[in-house]
């Protein structure tokens, strides 16, 4: 059954899922990131070439010739997953396909518009059985030590 997390009250989505997706990947994980749109694909393709925490992280964009060998895709087009390791969720609805995967990180913004849905998503999870865990990262810190 996959085990999802919800990581809330969150300032800014894109360092989180830069900081979830380099831990996955130093354990090994395969990841496939969920996106909002190609702003928010550009955003962290350009953070996980550049930002020091990333080091080398092997990933491409969904639609990439390379996407169905790379361990971390990058989808802002509703492409079909390849791995079902870890999900990482950063639109406001919830994937028809989560329940393939291990994991599921849905990454929740401060904003009412970004909120309210990640409550109905939670619901809908819960409703269904799967084991939810709830992390506030109201402190969360977006600079490296």
């Amino acid at each position: 059954m996959t085990r999802i997390d919800f990581y809330t009250h969150v300032a800014d989505k894109i360092p989180v899922a830069l900081r979830l997706t380099c831990k996955a990947w130093a354990q090994g994980m395969p990841v496939w990131l969920r996106v909002a749109d190609d702003d928010m694909a550009a955003a962290l393709d350009r953070l996980l070439w550049t930002h020091p925490q990333a080091e080398f992280v092997p990933h491409c964009l969904s639609d990439h010739d390379l996407a169905h060998e790379t361990p971390i895709v990058i989808d802002a087009r509703e492409q079909e997953p390849r791995s079902h390791r870890l999900l990482i969720n950063l639109r406001s609805d919830h994937p028809v396909y989560f329940a393939r995967f291990e994991r599921l990180a849905e990454v929740v913004g401060l904003a009412d518009h970004d909120v309210l849905p990640a409550r109905d998503r939670y619901r809908f999870y819960q409703q269904r059985g799967f084991p939810i865990t709830t992390h506030n990262l109201s402190t969360f810190r977006t600079q490296n030590p």
